[in-house]
């Protein structure tokens, strides 16, 4: 195997590839990248029974193979490489790097003991990439990341006809995000479990890319994402995800509107004196949201900031964490704050303005810290 590429392009290609291999492979091969060079293309891979990555990017190739050798350490070589041409020849058991008046030997692995990568399944549709990740960003950040609680580190995806909807939850508060897609088949109807941090790599490395393309088998075991000429699949998580739908409730009679940035400034201050476990309190009343945090002899702290309430005042504690996180995830100039009673979990979602009406295309629905009075 011969070719040359630029440094840039295959320095991208090793790195994205890359991102997929396991710290710790299961056997030694999965801890390569399984380079393919053909006519005028080559084609990088990796695998580790889970989740695999493919690419494909053009090159002058001189001679056509198929190579085997350490990823890690050949993304780290290509990263440090200067920008000019670099040619890629195998020599007996090793591969040869050169570019300008570097030059890297590297041995080769058994390209026969590597298994073969699982099929891309059907399309199932496609769905704009940047709307995609901007979901995505927005569910994940419920998702558990407790690895003694598999089922809760993944996010629910239903596909019911044009909607998508991306769940997730961790026991102490849920987000829930819908989208509109393009479904392969009209009447499309199914779920799926994937877990959060592949949803966010695959997010992150394949939102910018235009429309991305989702793959659904029809076993429910592996689902595959494809945007410009890169594609990836993974192992679905197995179990039954909690309904967890039903915890938004039916009515909120009690509702508050907020800035969204001067209660993220707010939150952040008051914050500084909460300790582990010591929520926030919001005091709402007509005109005023007040947030206190801190008791007795520790530091203390209080902010109020304006705040338009329909409905009865309303005194909430919130874990000061979970608070930020779901605020940082809304893009509108307002937040509204849903509630039934105090005990009760409350439900954030857009507003435009102050007097505008809720966007509930994303919800944060969050549990609030009881208080001793309550």
């Amino acid at each position: 195997m011969k070719f040359s590429v630029d440094r840039d392009v295959l320095a991208e290609a090793v790195t994205w590839t890359a991102r997929s291999l396991s710290p710790r492979p299961p056997v030694p091969v999965l801890s390569g990248l399984l380079l393919k060079a053909g006519s005028g293309t080559v084609s990088l891979s990796s695998f580790d029974y889970e989740i695999s990555a493919n690419l494909q990017f053009a090159a002058d190739v001189a001679e056509e193979g198929t190579v085997l050798v350490s990823g890690r350490l050949l993304a780290d070589i290509c990263r440090s490489l200067p920008s000019a041409p670099v040619e890629i020849a195998t020599d007996g058991a090793k591969i040869t790097l050169s570019c300008r008046n570097s030059r890297f030997n590297l041995a080769t692995m058994p390209e026969n003991d590597y298994p073969e990568l699982p099929a891309l399944p059907p399309i199932g549709g496609v769905v704009d990439g940047g709307a995609f990740a901007q979901a995505v960003s927005q569910v994940i950040i419920a998702a558990s990341r407790d690895d003694t609680l598999p089922i809760l580190t993944g996010v629910r995806i239903e596909f019911e006809g044009e909607t998508m909807t991306l769940l997730s939850t961790d026991r102490y508060r849920l987000a829930m995000r819908e989208l509109t897609w393009r479904p392969s088949s009209a009447g499309l109807s199914t779920s799926v479990l994937v877990k959060a941090r592949t949803l966010n790599e695959v997010a992150r490395t394949l939102g910018s890319g235009g429309d991305l393309s989702i793959a659904l088998s029809d076993a429910n075991e592996l689902i595959g994402f494809e945007s410009g000429g890169r594609r990836t699949t993974s192992l679905l998580v197995d179990g039954d995800y909690p309904k967890i739908r039903s915890l938004f409730p039916d009515a909120t009679p009690i509702h508050a509107s907020v800035r969204t940035a001067d209660l993220v400034e707010a939150v952040r201050r008051v914050s500084l004196v909460a300790e582990r476990n010591t929520p926030i309190r919001m005091a709402f009343t007509e005109g005023t949201l007040a947030l206190d945090a801190g008791t007795g002899e520790d530091a203390q702290a209080s902010e109020a900031i304006e705040a338009t309430l329909t409905g009865e005042p309303i005194t909430v504690a919130f874990n000061p964490h979970y608070l930020s996180e779901g605020l940082g995830a809304f893009t509108t100039d307002h937040v509204r704050f849903s509630f039934t009673t105090p005990p009760k979990p409350a439900v954030v979602s857009a507003q435009q303005d102050a007097d505008g009406e809720e966007l509930t295309d994303y919800r944060y629905l969050l549990m609030p810290v009881r208080l001793p009075n309550q």
